[in-house]
C-alpha cells in the first residue's frame, strides 16, 4: 500500500510558479518509482495572495498548511508590492506563515558542488570542499521583538524602534537543534553573536556555553558576527554547523550561499517542535525574468529533496532526487545563472525534462 502525504503547495510570486511546476513534476516521478502518493493543495501567499485578498497570509492559506505533512513554498515579492506599507507587504505573509506553524529553526546548507566550484566569485582553492550547515533562530530576535514600529517624539520628530530579544528558552530550543546538527555531521558548532556589546547576545553565548555541557561530542567555538562574515569569505571551509540569531542568520545565510556560484542552487527548511515543515529556495522572486523560462528550478527541487528527507522521513527518496541533480549537472546542462565556457544553456522547463530523466 502507497505511503501518503499531503503536500501544501505556495507558488507565491513571480518564478515561483515557474520552478514549483519542476518540483511537482519531480515528486509525482519520485512518487512512482517509490510507491508515495502525494495530495497537492495549492494556497496563495505573498503578492499574489495580496491580489486576491488584501491579505499576504489569508487565514485559509494557513489553516491549508496547518492540515499538511509539509509545506513546499517557492518565492514571494516583488517590485508591484514594494510601496505597499510595511505591515502589507509581501514578506509578512512569509513572517507570519513562520510564526503561526511555530517554525522556530531554519536550516540553510551551503555546499559546493564539484560541478561548479569555478561558478563561484572566490578562488577555487577558497571555496573547494566548503560544506557548511547554518542553523538560524527564526522566530525571535529584532524581527519580532516588541516594541517595534515608527514613533513621533515629544520634539516631532520620527523614531524607529526594533527590539531584539531572546528568552532562555527561545536559545535553548535552537541550540538543541544546532548541537543535534552537528553531531550528524563534522561534529563542530560555531555559534555566532554580538557579545561584546549586546546584553542580548551575552545571554545567548552564556546560554550556549552551557547547553555544550550536554554534547561532548561536539567542539563549540564561539565568534562575533562581523568576524564570522570576514571568515566565511576568508577561509571558508573553517566552518561546519553554524548556530544564530535571527538577524544575523539571515545575512551571514546568504552570505554563505553565494560561496557557491549561485543562490539558485540552494534550498532550505524551516522546522518547528511539531507539526508540518516549510522547505523552500532561499533565493528570492526574480520578477525581472518572471515568465520568460529562465529560472533555474533546481534550489526548489532541491528544497523537495529535504522536505522528502528532513519533513517526511523518506531518505531514499531525497537521495535520488539529489543524486538526478548532480547526474545532470554531470552532463553539462545549466541554467544562465550558473552558465560556464562549454556547458549546454537551458531554460527552466528543459532543466525540469533533463532532471526527470535523470530520475
Amino acid at each position: 500500500m502507497a505511503k501518503q502525504y499531503r503536500i501544501t503547495l505556495l507558488p507565491g510570486d513571480g518564478i515561483g510558479p515557474e520552478i514549483m511546476s519542476v518540483a511537482v513534476s519531480v515528486l509525482k516521478e519520485i512518487g512512482q518509482q517509490l510507491n508515495l502518493q502525494f495530495t497537492f493543495q495549492e494556497a496563495p501567499i505573498g503578492g499574489a495572495a495580496i491580489d486576491l485578498t488584501g491579505d499576504p497570509l489569508p487565514s485559509e492559506s494557513l489553516e491549508t498548511c496547518r492540515n499538511s505533512d509539509a509545506v513546499l513554498l517557492a518565492a514571494i515579492g516583488g517590485f508591484k508590492w514594494d510601496t505597499l506599507p510595511s505591515h502589507q507587504r509581501p514578506e509578512r505573509g512569509l513572517l507570519g506563515l513562520r510564526a503561526g506553524l511555530g517554525l522556530f529553526a531554519n536550516l540553510r546548507p551551503a555546499k559546493i558542488l564539484p560541478q561548479l566550484v569555478d561558478a563561484s566569485s572566490l578562488k577555487r582553492d577558497i571555496v573547494e570542499g566548503v560544506d557548511i550547515m547554518v542553523v538560524r533562530e527564526l522566530t525571535g530576535g529584532v524581527y519580532f521583538g516588541q516594541p517595534k514600529g515608527i514613533f513621533t517624539t515629544e520634539t516631532g520628530e520620527k523614531r524607529g524602534v526594533n527590539t531584539m530579544a531572546y528568552t532562555e528558552s527561545e536559545i535553548e530550543r535552537i541550540g538543541r537543534v544546532a548541537f543535534e546538527a552537528a553531531r550528524k555531521r563534522q561534529g563542530r558548532l560555531c555559534s555566532v553573536d554580538k557579545a561584546n556589546v549586546l546584553e542580548v547576545s551575552q545571554l545567548w553565548r552564556d546560554r550556549i556555553t552551557q547547553l555544550s555541557q550536554e554534547y561532548p561530542d561536539v567542539e563549540l567555538s564561539h565568534m562575533y558576527v562581523d568576524n564570522a562574515a570576514m571568515q566565511l569569505v576568508r577561509y571558508p571551509k573553517q566552518f561546519d554547523t553554524i548556530v544564530t540569531g535571527n538577524l544575523f542568520g539571515d545575512i551571514l545565510s546568504d552570505a554563505a550561499a553565494m560561496l557557491t556560484g549561485s543562490i539558485g542552487m540552494l534550498p532550505s527548511a524551516s522546522l518547528g517542535a511539531s507539526g508540518p515543515g516549510v522547505f523552500e529556495p532561499v533565493h528570492g522572486s526574480a520578477p525581472d525574468i518572471a515568465g520568460q523560462d529562465k529560472a533555474n528550478p533546481i534550489a526548489q527541487v532541491l528544497s523537495a529533496a529535504m522536505m522528502l528527507r528532513y519533513g517526511l522521513n523518506e531518505p531514499e527518496a531525497s537521495d535520488r532526487i539529489e543524486q538526478a541533480v548532480l547526474k545532470v549537472l554531470d552532463q553539462g546542462y545549466r541554467t544562465g545563472d550558473i552558465m560556464s565556457p562549454g556547458m549546454t544553456l537551458v531554460g527552466c522547463q528543459a532543466m525540469g525534462e533533463a532532471l526527470l530523466k535523470a530520475l
